[in-house]
């Protein structure tokens, strides 16, 4: 199955505004996360999708395929659908959701969140990693809860399934896990998923993938080792910064073959 990656890449973002422009390693956001994806290989075309010249031109300018798409999508899910429905891309099968604040994703969370799809257990895949104890008590963590065929049962920013008795911790710590915020989709579950509307669960718990999961379309979860979280403040970006320094040198790809 062919498979096309799309880079959300919105700048209107409120607590680190101007986001995908903002520098790691002297280049902008969404370059690295661009030159991450195209790299890891996972995908045979990646694109960035934005809404604002700004980031257009950075992408232009560096040889990174850019597609223009409108501002008011409510999700990344959605402006995914506006670069899958343009008939330049409408040969690839499988289509690759990657955040574009996600420099550090791995290459385990990606194909395994293909893998989910190509390999037909789902029609919408994603990752997920072991969580702390800390991390479940934080509403900035979303939770996932699988059945034992590794299908989403439910994904929440509360600590999920709630732990009624202490001593029962070494039953729930294997039952729950951290969701890895990629999504890999076939055409026809992005298709079904951009036309409902925003679900009453989506918008209590500000999570897009409750929308398809209330209506009934599966979820299938990969569960890989370790992923890094994604930039959503200056802390964020300071500590990004300090670990670009210590890992890479600028020698990664700037533009698809």
């Amino acid at each position: 199955m062919a498979v096309l990656a799309v880079i959300p890449a919105r700048l209107g973002a409120t607590r680190l505004p101007r986001k995908p422009l903002r520098l790691l390693g002297g280049e902008p956001l969404v370059v690295r996360v661009y030159q991450r994806v195209f790299a890891l290989g996972v995908a045979d075309h990646v694109v960035v999708a934005t809404d604002h010249d700004d980031v257009q031109d950075a992408c232009r300018s560096r040889g990174i395929p850019v597609v223009m798409t409108r501002h008011d999508h409510p999700s990344g899910t959605d402006r995914v659908a506006e670069v899958a429905a343009h008939p330049d891309f409408s040969t690839f099968d499988v289509l690759l959701n990657v955040q574009g604040d996600e420099p550090f994703v791995s290459r385990e969370a990606l194909a395994g969140a293909v893998h989910v799809v190509a390999a037909g257990r789902a029609p919408i895949g994603t990752a997920a990693v072991p969580v702390t104890a800390e991390a479940l008590g934080q509403p900035d963590v979303v939770k996932v809860v699988c059945t034992d065929e590794g299908l989403a049962l439910y994904f929440s920013r509360a600590p999920i399934p709630f732990l009624r008795d202490p001593s029962d911790i070494a039953l729930l710590t294997p039952l729950v896990h951290q969701h890895v915020g990629v999504y890999a989709y076939s055409r026809p579950a992005l298709q079904q998923w951009v036309l409902w509307p925003p679900h009453p669960l989506e918008l209590v718990e500000r999570l897009e993938q409750l929308r398809p999961l209330a209506h009934g379309l599966a979820i299938g979860v990969a569960l890989v080792p370790s992923a890094d979280g994604g930039i959503d403040t200056e802390h964020d970006l300071q500590r990004a910064n300090a670990r670009w320094d210590q890992l890479y040198t600028d020698t990664v790809p700037t533009a698809s073959a």
